[in-house]
């Protein structure tokens, strides 16, 4: 049993309930992003792989469906205690892999113990309904039954969680997963989640996981004739291409994408407290998560004394080694993400933008950036940054706040910060988001509570009962008590 102690142990497929080698054509190689040490390598999965997990899950399917309820929640209950126990190790993996600090791998475990809580109810959640017919001998029955396969892509940020966040309840509500994980992270990901299931007693072939990329089995994953529905959680430029391709073959998607998200703060609002909002808002785990503060928008009046504040306050934060606790900033995930996010600074700082804060690069560790006077024109008001750079954007009122804030093809999160918590509804709710918080952070996520975006954010939602929308369907089976009367 390894929850992440040896990343060796887990470098491999996990197809049928079986620990295998893949027989792809190269490696992924496993690197922890602040020292570069070699975690594990992979051979990635192939098509012919992808296709054996499909089919394992399409075997294994309809007996988990029919395995009661009360006993499949079961084995989310004893992966919650499995955590519990192995809290450490997990902890460790996620700094190791993901480059997460002490603060976002607690953060992480955190709501993936919520999730799974969710999970345990989830199980018993879908209701069927008996509804009126016309013909008094007649009795319509509709059941929410399992889709049957479904296909979850998660991401590198928050990998654990967000693979379980799809996963656990797919499974809890009768279905069988093929994981495939981000390359970056396919222990946290993907294996690691498999062997914490299998050891909670999920049966072989309900879960799969295939580390693999699209180099290698191009579209697959998604046009396998088996899968009802795919889950899938990255960029709005993967995501268009995967609701392109799911559609062409007549599947569900779930998509949760992009932000550039604003935290607005009016000429009422508590400004100590605001700052401390936008720097978690915007520099929590290094600035890698889809509803991350992009954009912070302050009131012209409040604007001196925020700005002094916030910059100030992000001096403090300790840019570093993320298994040392007193690290705010670890590294972003690879070198390309590091170029990218140094690269959008100068660019930035040679259109016209002020540098209030101007963080070194040195290797992947990135130190913060604070951004003003950007051009309105500049490509960084529309864009999301996924990284420890802030941009402050001043302006005059709630109209001219509310205009900037919906000035991007995104809408994931915002929010508002006020004395009048009315006002900020108003705010709230003219703002084109799918999440908009009064008073507090633009990073949130609740089991129970609908989560996703609008525009290019992504389309559909997942949490509570958005869960059995996503991964049920609805069958109609009517009975005739009696005998129809037929024209022919």
């Amino acid at each position: 049993m390894s929850y992440g102690s040896s990343f060796d142990a887990l470098a491999a497929q996990y197809i049928d309930g079986e620990w295998r080698a893949g027989t792809g054509s190269w490696d992924i190689v496993d690197f922890n992003p602040y020292d570069g040490e070699k975690l594990a390598s992979i051979t990635v999965a192939s098509v012919a792989e992808v296709d054996l997990a499909y089919r394992a899950a399409e075997r294994a399917q309809p007996a988990w469906a029919a395995t009661n309820a009360y006993k499949r929640r079961l084995v989310f209950e004893r992966a919650l205690r499995l955590i519990d126990d192995h809290e450490k190790e997990l902890a460790a993996a996620i700094t190791a892999e993901c480059g997460g600090t002490a603060t976002k791998a607690a953060f992480e475990l955190h709501l993936a113990r919520e999730f799974l809580r969710e999970a345990i109810q989830l199980a018993l959640r879908p209701e069927g309904r008996i509804l009126p017919a016309p013909d008094d001998t007649k009795e319509n029955r509709l059941y929410r039954i399992p889709v049957g396969v479904v296909g979850v892509i998660s991401p590198f940020n928050f990998p654990f969680l967000l693979s379980l966040k799809s996963v656990a309840p797919a499974l809890a509500l009768g279905n069988a997963v093929v994981l495939k994980p981000h390359q970056n992270t396919p222990v946290c990901g993907g294996t690691l989640v498999a062997r914490l299931l299998e050891d909670a007693g999920l049966p072989g072939g309900v879960l799969n996981v295939v580390v693999t990329d699209i180099a290698e089995i191009g579209d697959a994953l998604i046009a396998h004739p088996v899968p009802k529905v795919i889950s899938f959680t990255g960029s709005d430029k993967v995501g268009r291409h995967v609701a392109t391709v799911a559609a062409s073959h007549f599947k569900r998607t779930i998509l949760e994408l992009g932000g550039n998200s604003a935290l607005i703060v009016l000429d009422d609002a508590d400004v100590d407290y605001a700052v401390d909002a936008a720097v978690f808002s915007r520099f929590i785990h290094q600035g890698q998560v889809c509803m991350a503060a992009n954009r912070i928008l302050v009131d012209r009046s409040v604007e001196e004394e925020f700005t002094r504040k916030f910059v100030a306050k992000v001096r403090t934060l300790k840019v570093g080694d993320p298994c040392d606790p007193a690290t705010h900033i670890g590294p972003l995930i690879n070198s390309g993400q590091a170029e990218a996010i140094t690269s959008l600074v100068e660019q930035s700082v040679a259109d016209g933008a002020t540098a209030l804060l101007r963080g070194v690069t040195d290797g992947n560790l990135v130190a913060p950036t604070v951004l003003t006077g950007l051009p309105p024109d500049s490509p960084v008001h529309g864009q999301e940054i996924f990284g420890p750079v802030a941009v402050i954007v001043p302006f005059d009122g709630e109209e001219e706040a509310v205009r900037i804030a919906n000035a991007t093809p995104y809408g994931l999160s915002g929010a508002v910060h006020t004395g009048d918590v009315e006002r900020g509804v108003r705010v709230a709710m003219r703002i084109e988001t799918g999440m908009v918080h009064v008073n507090d952070a633009t990073v949130h996520d609740e089991p129970i509570v609908p989560f996703g975006g609008e525009k290019h954010s992504g389309v559909g939602r997942l949490n509570g009962e958005s869960m059995v929308e996503a991964f049920t369907t609805t069958k109609w089976v009517s009975i005739q008590h009696g005998r129809s009367r037929f024209p022919f």
